[in-house]
């Protein structure tokens, strides 16, 4: 059913706009009514295309609302500005992507097996499929043959990851938003247009896989943290550079390990990370949403938006030391006696949110100076450049024992604080080095 895409790039070649609508959604229209009137639960189409929902209800309701989302995407395709070529792409990811899903179950079934299948399929698949529509469209007249190759790449590997990901966390029924999501993301990244080479896009592959594998086998992250890591470490060395994913890394795998340090003991404590100290996605997007929101801007600067790209750096950098500073300060602060509520300086249980040690105050700023060497080795701001960067890692250790301490709990949950400590600190950063002139 997923390749029924290919039907879109050759439906703009009619000259009437809405001819070329009907031609482009009506197959998936047709796919979405006949599974839901016509294919009854008696017939082997039933059996070959039906979700584990869909034998409760009798309708192919999973076939009827992917079918349904891709005649949304294709509608933004001929309609609006969504490139066919993306579209062509988004659609045999998801669609090839769960094909690669089941093939992998058949040969083993674990599910780290069965997500790299998805990944692979789905990748060659977006890269085939991003190739025969541009091929279709020049064909046709309505575009050029010529195929930027390191943009297709980047495109079917970011669509890959972000699909497996989402599938990894939602329910198979779930496929339209997964559609839905990776296609506009992927409208995104073209618009942005980044200056990507297929050197960088092969290298980012193999070395954010290989951590990513490195970090789910050593159970310092689930699987949906791990594939959220990788998404992110993947568009750092894109979009950012080898610099910027250096210090992204070293949270990434300092922070792991800390988490695991003294773990019975921790857990004796009560201050334990969940799933034995393994981070899923909600705790590495919380501690690097920040920092992702930063690489894209800074892929979008000066083109799309007329700011310098420093400004973003210190953003990112900002944000990555914040995470690491709490994330160093409550792992190896946690295991000392008497800590002190940061607002009255009252004595409190291990644990308590807010609560905060001299060892982990000293072992935080360790960790934000960590990431504010790395800064000052990779990229060129001297000395003051990186001093911001330590400052921006304290205010933000600061800011989220601040919050721990008076909302957290009643108002925002622990990953809110994290998200918010790492704005402060990107924000801190952006400040100071607008204040003092660094750009």
């Amino acid at each position: 059913m997923g390749t029924l895409a290919v039907v879109v790039p050759a439906a703009t070649g009619f000259r009437s706009l809405e001819l070329a609508t009907v031609a482009a959604i009506a197959p998936f229209v047709l796919v979405a009514a006949l599974g839901v009137t016509v294919i009854g639960q008696d017939s082997r189409l039933f059996d070959l295309f039906a979700r584990p929902g869909d034998y409760e209800d009798g309708k192919l309701y999973g076939l009827a609302a992917f079918s349904l989302a891709a005649a949304g995407l294709a509608l933004l395709a001929v309609r609006f500005s969504l490139p066919v070529p993306v579209f062509v792409g988004v659609v045999v990811i998801v669609a090839y992507g769960n094909l690669g899903q089941r093939l992998a179950y058949t040969v083993r079934s674990d599910e780290v097996v069965a997500t790299a299948g998805f990944v692979l399929v789905g990748f060659v698949a977006g890269v085939a499929g991003q190739v025969l529509g541009t091929q279709i469209q020049a064909a046709v007249g309505e575009g050029a043959a010529a195929v930027d190759l390191p943009l297709v790449l980047f495109l079917a590997a970011s669509g890959a990851f972000v699909a497996a990901l989402l599938r990894s966390v939602l329910f198979e029924r779930d496929d339209p938003l997964v559609m839905l999501t990776v296609g506009l993301l992927l409208w995104l990244f073209f618009e942005l247009d980044p200056s990507v080479t297929t050197q960088r896009v092969v290298i980012a592959l193999a070395v954010t896989v290989l951590l990513g594998y490195l970090s789910y086998a050593l159970d310092t992250a689930s699987l949906p943290g791990m594939l959220t890591g990788v998404l992110l470490s993947f568009l750092t060395i894109v979009l950012g550079g080898f610099g910027w994913f250096a210090m992204l890394i070293t949270f990434f795998g300092l922070g792991g390990l800390s988490t695991k340090y003294r773990y019975e003991e921790k857990l004796e404590r009560g201050i334990a990370e969940e799933n034995e100290g393994a981070r899923g996605s909600g705790n590495v997007l919380a501690n690097s949403i920040v920092a992702l929101f930063a690489v894209v801007a800074a892929a979008a600067s000066p083109s799309h938006i007329a700011v310098n790209p420093l400004l973003f750096f210190y953003a990112f950098a900002g944000a990555v030391a914040a995470a690491m500073t709490d994330t160093f300060s409550s792992e190896f602060g946690g295991l000392y006696d008497n800590p002190r509520l940061i607002t009255t300086l009252r004595p409190v249980e291990p644990g308590t949110d807010g609560g905060v040690t001299w060892q982990g105050v000293a072992a935080g700023a360790v960790g934000a100076g960590i990431i504010a060497g790395i800064a000052a080795l990779t990229q060129d701001i001297g000395t003051v450049g990186g001093s911001v960067i330590l400052v921006c890692g304290l205010v933000g250790m600061t800011v989220d024992s601040l919050l721990g301490a008076t909302v957290e709990g009643s108002v925002v949950g622990n990953q809110g604080v994290n998200m918010l400590a790492t704005l402060a600190a990107a924000l801190t950063g952006a400040g100071v080095v607008l204040a003092v002139g660094l750009l």
